[in-house]
């Protein structure tokens, strides 16, 4: 397990505070106090490591294969409207991700990066009906000789930070990283109609590794 590149100012700041609010406490607070305190910091302290941690894996690979682009649960599997780019109808995947997931999200497919756009915006919750359009959001086309999907990052009420690094005319390999969500959030997969769906609402999933789709 490592530490992603996200994270390394975090838990160096994160550390630095732990060490001197040691240094405090052991110094100048009684031992019936300085314990307990020091004991939560330290949780919360192991908690920011946690949070940006990248474990090992063995990745699934496929090229009839859509992956998980991240850790978390299935909580949407819909026929929608799909407004910002295809302007047509698709099959909508939403995976939530809580604070205690790995954040790392991850190309589904190989292809070529077509569309790749920041949108600002509010911060919903991120099982808001609204959350897909409205929140703070990336959305990233990915395109192959077998199909055209839309992969959205998208910020939560916690979540205020939302990496991307996918630009138009890049090269997607699946399982290669496309950005980072600090902090709990959601992504969105928008599928062709027709589109075998292996995942169910409520599976957890892991992204890398599980199939949430594959095409004939």
């Amino acid at each position: 397990m490592t530490i992603h590149k996200e994270g390394h100012m975090y838990c160096l700041v994160a550390t630095i505070l732990y060490a001197v609010v040691c240094w405090l406490c052991l110094s100048f607070v009684p031992p019936f106090l300085a314990y307990p305190i020091l004991f939560i910091l330290g949780l919360l302290w192991f908690w920011v490591f946690w949070f940006f941690r990248i474990p090992s894996r063995t990745f699934t690979t496929g090229e009839q294969l859509i992956i998980s682009p991240c850790d978390g649960k299935v909580v949407v599997i819909e026929e929608t409207t799909e407004s910002e780019y295809f302007k047509d109808k698709r099959i909508q995947v939403s995976i939530f991700m809580s604070p205690l997931n790995v954040h790392v999200n991850r190309y589904p497919l190989n292809g070529t990066v077509n569309y790749a756009k920041y949108h600002k915006g509010k911060y919903l919750v991120a099982w808001h009906p609204k959350s897909s359009t409205e929140n703070e959001r990336t959305t990233i086309v990915v395109k192959n000789s077998k199909a055209e999907i839309l992969i959205r990052q998208i910020a939560g009420a916690v979540a205020r930070r939302i990496v991307m690094y996918s630009k138009e005319g890049d090269v997607a390999t699946q399982n290669g990283e496309l950005g980072f969500i600090k902090f709990g959030s959601r992504v969105d997969l928008f599928l062709p109609i027709g589109t075998k769906i292996n995942a169910k609402i409520g599976d957890v999933v892991e992204g890398g590794i599980d199939v949430i789709a594959t095409f004939d």
